[in-house]
């Protein structure tokens, strides 16, 4: 067992104020949880599935989990004590008895959450036929690899295979030319929370249809929501879209005089002591310095800056920039925000009397709703499978207002049947935010069937200057082009708010009070409204409004040290993970609260923040209070390979693979194919050949592809499965992206329309408001809106 990188002090106060904090919340609720009642199978053995079932039960449902044999390396893992905390556990029996006890148990679930490949599930009878026709009401939701209906959707369920055979390990920038290991799993972290989305955003139309269905998504799905940033085409692009993003760009992770490095975000000329030693070098020094590296469009002095940093201590140079509003974060050892103060404030880190490891710092609810989501209570012990059963029968839910027409947004749209409309049809959303997180969730609540407006200054998004990236958050939104804060745009926010049933935004909050737009502002005008605010470290606590990046957050949880390798320098992950996290998770507590308000016609203001969301993504390994030490983890090898000899990427002959071989029985075939020396014996094969020779003998492999952005595009069989989609766009004549991120069977998504050009919506979103075309032209004049 390593030793743990937090202070011993500090985690002792870390895991006393987090069950503080969480008693406290116990005590102050005494309403029921948002999902009390809600009836939950587990029957999950990954990360994704396990952790869409936390999500579930951690917001108040009551979920069994029926435990099928996990690989050997999970069996243990401290993972599992986490993602299977305060679930009704089931571990004995044979899968006859299995099989009962899902029969006994299917008749009255809501849900169903598994991570079986669709021939898996017919072997169990859960085909999504079978459980369609026997319990119509069931909400079934999988993470396989890939989608249902892709040519790979049998293949291992394993994320490392997936990311080697889309070709995002080759995305990666890395120490050494070609694919890299990505050490974070983030598309079984993204996955999860796509499927917690998926479920709620099925509960809700059960709520309108009266009828179940299936919510799957998979990790390749998960693994191209950052992709959104990077691959997509344009007929007509612009010089600035079609650069787009090179992996080659700097990162602005400095090493410092004490030898720890340190992420800084944005240029930090304007802070004193970088500000004083420019001055002091004088241009041409600058530009010398700056001429070793190439542009940076987040610091125009990259090169100046990186020297100048090196010449303090890492602590003094974080402090220094926080002080003068430049975000900065060290790049922390995995483990130490379980002592981080701000993440103990906001319930990121909770207390755990775990029944196995005994006290622990574990990752608590990454967003705040009311009531709030709570742990439910440690890793239970098993449960004999004939004392399970569910404490209340019948169907879960919302039970809506007979008046509640606005405020469950169950509004028809058109004559379509039931069956056809989108999940989350007629729901109204107004888009204030910026940059990603906020965006994305929008976007996300787009192709689930939601209204979304999107307001943007008149001169354009910041991200705007980003064309691909600010693309990859925008479909499916009308843009209207308004300047908040200007006297003149206060008629136009408040109507607005009133047609809304949903106000997402990102915005810092002193910033939002003075343009309006804060929660308690928008609420104040229309009650009922749902308001989603996403930050940088939550919404309590001393950096509760100071700014924050994805990057930020990578260094702050630890991955950032991990993804570069043993003795390498840190790393950041390129994709905004970050972000992504964070707007899923969002997402999953407007649902939470929009649910609510289907029942009591009450609004709520809910909170998301990166920090909370990357957090959760630290419970690979959580603190022994006792022993004041991090439990074991696996780590990067020096040549950004992989993890262990049977799960890592290898060179060939003409290419790279990548083997998963994470069973005892995969293990061992694979070392009696590659022997002692893997390395030298896969070199001497082609990719083809070893590829052949590792299926033959039952070891998961796939080619490790690379520059797969515009194949990815040009595959059919990643558009016969829906992996990207085709529209039209008002600049770039037709644009090509990254498609659908959920399968619901007969309930369509709503990836037709493109994102808006600056002001494309102006003048039809007014006119829908109300405002006459003589008031429209005084908003053009005075600045206030662009047509």
């Amino acid at each position: 067992m390593s030793t743990a990188q937090a202070d011993a002090g500090q985690a002792d106060a870390a895991h006393a104020d987090a069950a503080q904090a969480d008693a406290a919340q116990r005590a102050q609720s005494t309403q029921p949880a948002l999902l009390a009642g809600l009836k939950v199978i587990d029957f999950a053995t990954g990360l994704a599935g396990s952790a869409t079932a936390l999500y579930l039960a951690e917001a108040g449902a009551d979920v069994v989990k029926i435990e099928r044999p996990r690989h050997e390396a999970e069996r243990d893992a401290a993972l599992f004590h986490v993602l299977d905390r305060g679930k009704r556990r089931v571990t004995d029996g044979d899968l006859a008895a299995q099989r009962d006890l899902l029969d006994s148990l299917l008749p009255d679930a809501d849900v169903l959450v598994h991570d079986l490949t669709p021939a898996e599930a017919a072997v169990w009878s859960l085909d999504d036929a079978q459980l369609r026709q026997r319990y119509p009401a069931l909400v079934v939701a999988s993470v396989g690899g890939w989608p249902r209906r892709h040519a790979l959707a049998d293949a291992p369920v394993r994320e490392t295979l997936v990311l080697a055979r889309l070709g995002i390990l080759d995305e990666q920038p890395g120490h050494r030319p070609g694919p890299v290991f990505i050490r974070m799993p983030f598309a079984s972290w993204i996955a999860s929370w796509l499927s917690a989305v998926g479920v709620m955003a099925r509960l809700i139309a059960r709520e309108r249809d009266g009828q179940g269905g299936i919510a799957h998504t998979s990790l390749a799905q998960a693994a191209l929501v950052p992709m959104t940033m990077h691959w997509s085409r344009a007929a007509q692009p612009t010089p600035v879209f079609a650069k787009g993003l090179d992996k080659s760009v700097p990162i602005p992770l400095h090493r410092c005089l004490d030898g720890r490095w340190i992420h800084v975000h944005y240029s930090p000329d304007a802070a004193p002591w970088m500000a004083e030693v420019l001055t002091a070098m004088g241009p041409d020094a600058v530009a010398r310095a700056n001429a070793q590296w190439p542009p940076s469009h987040v610091a125009p002095n990259f090169g100046a800056n990186r020297e100048i940093i090196a010449t303090r201590n890492a602590q003094d140079w974080v402090e220094h920039f926080w002080a003068h509003d430049v975000a900065a974060q060290i790049a922390a050892p995995f483990g130490e925000i379980y002592a981080d103060e701000q993440a103990r404030l906001n319930g990121y880190v909770v207390g755990v009397d775990d029944p196995v490891l005994g006290s622990t710092s574990q990752p608590g609810p990454a967003y705040h709703v009311d009531p709030p989501a709570r742990v439910r209570g440690p890793l239970q012990a098993p449960t004999p499978a004939h004392d399970i059963g569910w404490s209340a029968h019948g169907r879960f839910s919302a039970t809506a207002r007979t008046d509640s027409g606005a405020a469950n947004g169950a509004r028809t749209s058109g004559a379509a049947s039931p069956a056809s409309r989108p999940p989350l049809d007629g729901l109204k959303v107004l888009d204030l935010g910026a940059y990603l997180a906020g965006p994305f969730a929008c976007m996300v609540l787009a192709d689930l069937g939601a209204d979304v407006i999107k307001v943007e200054p008149p001169a354009g998004d910041a991200m705007r200057r980003l064309e691909r990236a600010f693309a990859g958050t925008q479909r499916g939104k009308r843009g209207l082009a308004l300047k908040l804060g200007a006297e003149g745009s206060k008629p136009v926010i408040e109507a607005l708010a009133n047609w809304a049933d949903i106000v997402h935004h990102n915005v810092r909050l002193p910033a939002a009070r003075k343009l309006g737009i804060a929660p308690e502002q928008l609420r104040a005008i229309k009650p009922a409204l749902v308001c989603a605010h996403v930050s940088s470290y939550g919404p309590q606590g001393p950096r509760a409004d100071w700014p924050g990046f994805d990057q930020l957050m990578q260094a702050a949880v630890g991955w950032e040290t991990e993804s570069g390798g043993e003795g390498n320098p840190p790393s950041w992950l390129r994709f905004g993970v970050g972000d992504h996290l964070a707007a899923l998770s969002s997402v999953f507590a407007v649902l939470l609260a929009h649910l609510a308000r289907m029942r009591t016609g009450q609004g709520q203001a809910v909170a998301s923040s990166l920090l909370g969301a990357m957090t959760m993504t630290a419970s690979e390994a959580v603190v022994i209070d006792r022993e004041r030490a991090l439990t074991p983890m696996a780590h990067l090898d020096a040549g950004q390979h992989g993890i262990a000899p049977t799960h890592r990427l290898y060179r060939c002959k003409d290419g790279w693979i990548a083997v998963a071989a994470l069973s005892a029985t995969e293990g061992d075939a694979f070392t009696c194919i590659a022997g002692k020396e893997p390395e030298a014996a896969l070199a001497a094969l082609d990719v083809t050949a070893a590829l052949a020779t590792l299926h033959a003998a039952g070891v998961p492999a796939e080619p490790a592809l690379e520059s797969q952005s515009d194949a990815f595009l040009d595959s059919a069989e990643h558009a016969a499965a829906g992996l990207h989609a085709t529209y039209g766009h008002a600049v770039y004549g037709s644009l090509q992206q990254i498609g659908a991120l959920w399968d619901f069977d007969n309930l369509p998504l709503v990836i037709e329309r493109a994102p808006p050009a600056l002001g494309e919506h102006s003048r039809e979103v007014l006119e829908m408001l109300g405002f006459d075309a003589q008031h429209i032209e005084e908003l053009v004049n005075q600045g206030i809106t662009r047509i």
